[in-house]
């Protein structure tokens, strides 16, 4: 059997973070994988910028959506051009210079490793994190531990991940998922629930003192509440199939190195 080529590129959703974006291009620069901008309505300066950036730089692609959809249905809209571009796989990492690229080939070692998988990274964080999100995160583990009756998926929010675009597709293309800032661990329970393995790989994870935050505090806290609402209800009749994959160690992968891949990172 012929395997599968592995063909990933990054998709990074963009709202008015022109300032953060060219370190980002740079840092990714050296692992020279396609780039999908997507720019997610942003103002007329930044959206200037960006289409100047994508005339100067061979390799990036962008698309655009106007007026401002959020970051959900901005990375969506980046997965299916990667998806309609041939890759295999698409690498999420967000705009604002919070994610360690550094950590990236790790990331991609285990995409190609278990090609069917779901990689993400676990947040480390140093003392630049604000407290409330600290403790919004801790609120959605344990939602998301519910959700999926399990503790195998130990952070759903951070951004930085990478997507197997055949199973990812066909969840976005059949079902409707948040398009904010809920989307991340939306999309996560459900390729969970479709029985899709989970990497964990621990990563660094700053928030900038000069950074962007688009992270509006009423409506996207409202938004994830009506999400973990929905997933809770969702998860109700798969009670007898999330069981019975938790007991017979459905979800735990392949030893590799002498460590389980999904266990491997750090608390």
């Amino acid at each position: 059997m012929t395997k599968p080529v592995f063909a990933p590129c990054v998709v990074i959703p963009i709202f008015n973070h022109a300032a953060t974006v060219p370190a980002l291009l740079e840092q990714l620069s050296s692992y020279r994988l396609p780039c999908i901008l997507i720019n997610d309505g942003s103002d007329g300066d930044a959206t200037e910028y960006l289409r100047r950036l994508v005339e100067e730089q061979p390799g990036l692609i962008l698309e655009e959506q106007f007026p401002n959809q959020g970051k959900g249905a901005a990375v969506m809209r980046g997965l299916r051009k990667a998806g309609d571009l041939g890759y295999s796989h698409a690498v999420q990492v967000d705009a604002d210079g919070q994610h360690r690229v550094e950590d990236l080939p790790r990331l991609l070692d285990a995409a190609r490793t278990f090609p069917e998988a779901l990689v993400t990274g676990i947040p480390i964080y140093d003392h630049s994190v604000p407290r409330g999100r600290l403790i919004g995160r801790y609120v959605t583990h344990f939602w998301v531990w519910v959700e999926t009756l399990s503790l195998r998926i130990r952070d759903s929010m951070c951004g930085f991940r990478v997507y197997p675009l055949a199973g990812t597709l066909a969840l976005v293309d059949q079902v409707a998922l948040g398009k904010r800032m809920d989307f991340d661990t939306d999309i996560m329970v459900r390729l969970y629930w479709r029985g899709l393995k989970v990497i964990s790989i621990a990563t660094r994870v700053i928030y900038p003192e000069d950074g962007t935050s688009n992270f509006r505090l009423w409506r996207d806290n409202c938004s994830i509440t009506w999400m973990h609402t929905r997933l809770v209800l969702g998860m109700l009749p798969r009670i007898p199939l999330l069981l019975w994959r938790n007991l017979t160690g459905y979800y735990r992968l392949d030893r590799v190195d002498g460590l389980d891949r999904d266990e491997k990172a750090g608390p």
